[in-house]
């Protein structure tokens, strides 16, 4: 199940990329759009997690946390709707950045540990940098950032896509 949901996602993140790169002034929108729904339904499930599960369980209150600020990151988000793309392409490329330093520290610590994975995974973080500075420097085009964010967004897509087809290992305890 969680195999299908990430094929699924993938390819609604390259229905989302095509329709920005299509047209990039509405795709700022759709970013926005996009973004804003997304932060409230992790917020609000990650919120029901707290509430049915996590307020019994130790550090449950860290979820409870996670969850109020996903859901006021997903409310400003939907307001920034009136304040110039400038701003809203800042706020995408400190997303970027982020997702990539974490990606490439997650990278170091799975090849320390004998990982096979650790070089899609560093790749992957590399490129999300990368994908960042590009925008960084095309910040004053708003639709060429939206356009390099939108081919930045296939490529995630097809990385998630990729990974679920990937085999897995089970461990058996005897």
């Amino acid at each position: 199940m969680h195999r299908i949901k990430e094929i699924i996602s993938g390819l609604f993140m390259i229905l989302g990329a095509a329709i920005m790169i299509s047209d990039p002034q509405y795709g700022y929108m759709f970013v926005i759009l996009v973004l804003a729904l997304l932060l409230i339904v992790l917020g609000i499930k990650r919120l029901f997690y707290y509430f049915t599960m996590a307020r019994f369980m130790v550090d449950g209150k860290e979820s409870l946390y996670k969850g109020v600020l996903l859901l006021d990151f997903g409310a400003l988000t939907g307001s920034l709707t009136d304040v110039p793309q400038f701003y809203v392409l800042a706020y995408l490329i400190a997303i970027h950045a982020f997702t990539g330093l974490v990606e490439i520290l997650r990278a170091r610590e799975a090849r320390s540990q004998g990982a096979k994975m650790w070089r899609m995974k560093m790749l992957h973080g590399i490129i999300d940098l990368v994908m960042a500075v590009i925008c960084i420097i095309f910040i004053n085009e708003e639709s060429i950032a939206v356009l390099i964010y939108g081919i930045g967004l296939i490529y995630s897509a097809i990385i998630k896509i990729s990974m679920a087809f990937r085999k897995t290992k089970f461990v058996y305890i005897q």
